[in-house]
């Protein structure tokens, strides 16, 4: 098959932050080409965003219903092979549901959906359709995560006993959703953003990377979440303690109050026999803290790292790989296992690496026993 995987954009228009960024991580590594979008629930705005992206105007749609249903009608060689969407919280699920209903495998943005019931609804409309779906927790594209989640499953660290994943960013330390700042309007209202602000923005991210890392799940927790700016509906900040299957202890902070944090996500995992750290700030490096012998500091690209790693590393050591570079990584393997299921082929498993609709009710999971869990008088709720 001689052509691009062909993408459908909803949200995404004019004023957008994400919407960029799935855009130009979607065409980094040249396997996906836009082709339609409803960019907008305003038409209008739809139709000048469209514009914006030399789209021509009989594939830009007033809404995702009239993509779906005027792209199913188009010829095989012709209609977008999947959607992409890239709404606040509450539009996620609908245009998911439909795209899946009508045939279209799925790219979506995090955290999975509005609430525990749809994101259960979406799970097992995509295990019956079999199409596929990714979900865009992007930390896990880097080259150094990868590293580190091979370096555990092939037990160089030993057990894991301790897990620290920290996000704090500074952004949201006054109450920046009384101004025009659309990003932080959607975010702290509950009828858009759910029923977690900071925990659901970016504690399902730390989530997400302490999992996605050791191979472990959460089993119970212990939280107290706070909306420090006044007025302010959902929390801006929250504390977590955490108990992992195989034992292991764990502490997760996520807050978007802490002053001068721009977005400094970073992890610890301590095994028996050494410690993983690293920081999306500076995603390039990995340090591995031995028991018995000196700190060890890995590179992306630099000497005999792990295939997981390799497979995602794109550009010679000391040209720094990035944020936009591990969002493209989940969009380069989506559409490699696209391409694999329109040609009747089978995927090299290194790129079936992706987070999936089950990460995603991982997530929504997280949330909802989170929120639960801060304000319940038990100590320990289950996960």
């Amino acid at each position: 098959m001689s052509r691009k995987i062909r993408m459908g954009m909803v949200g995404g228009g004019r004023g957008a932050f994400i919407g960029g960024v799935h855009r130009m991580a979607a065409a980094l590594d040249g396997q996906i080409e836009l082709v339609c979008g409803a960019f907008s629930s305003n038409a209008e705005k739809s139709r000048l965003s469209g514009e914006d992206l030399f789209l021509p105007a009989n594939r830009v749609y007033g809404s995702f219903k009239e993509m779906i249903l005027k792209e199913k009608e188009l010829p095989e060689g012709e209609r977008m092979d999947f959607v992409s969407i890239v709404t606040p919280n509450h539009v996620h699920y609908e245009p998911a549901k439909m795209a899946l209903e009508n045939g279209f495998h799925v790219v979506c943005d995090k955290p999975l959906s509005f609430n525990m019931e749809e994101a259960h609804d979406l799970e097992k409309i995509v295990n019956e359709s079999g199409l596929i779906f990714a979900l865009t927790h992007n930390y896990t594209g880097y080259p150094m995560v990868k590293q580190a989640r091979a370096m555990v499953k092939n037990g160089d660290i030993g057990s894991i006993r301790k897990i620290v994943v920290e996000y704090p960013q500074g952004w949201l330390s006054t109450k920046l959703e009384d101004s025009d700042q659309k990003q932080a309007a959607w975010r702290t209202d509950p009828t858009k953003s759910g029923i977690a602000g900071a925990m659901g923005d970016i504690g399902t991210h730390a989530e997400n990377l302490a999992e996605y890392i050791t191979g472990l799940k959460i089993t119970e927790m212990c939280a107290d979440l706070s909306a420090f700016v006044d007025g302010r509906l959902l929390d801006d900040d929250g504390n977590v303690l955490l108990r992992f299957d195989n034992g292991a202890k764990g502490i997760l902070h996520a807050s978007q109050i802490s002053v001068g944090e721009e977005n400094n996500l970073n992890i610890r995992v301590y095994g028996t026999l050494a410690g993983l750290e690293w920081h999306q700030m500076e995603p390039n490096t990995l340090c591995v803290k031995w028991r018995d012998k000196p700190l060890e500091i890995l590179r992306t690209g630099v000497g005999e790292l792990y295939p997981e790693t390799q497979a995602h590393t794109r550009i010679p050591a000391g040209h720094p790989e990035g944020y936009l570079e591990a969002f493209a990584s989940i969009y380069r393997n989506f559409a490699f296992c696209v391409r694999a299921r329109l040609e009747g082929k089978e995927v090299d498993p290194l790129y079936m690496d992706f987070p999936s609709v089950s990460d995603g009710v991982r997530g929504m999971q997280f949330i909802e026993r989170v929120v639960a869990s801060s304000a319940s008088e038990e100590k320990w709720l289950k996960f």
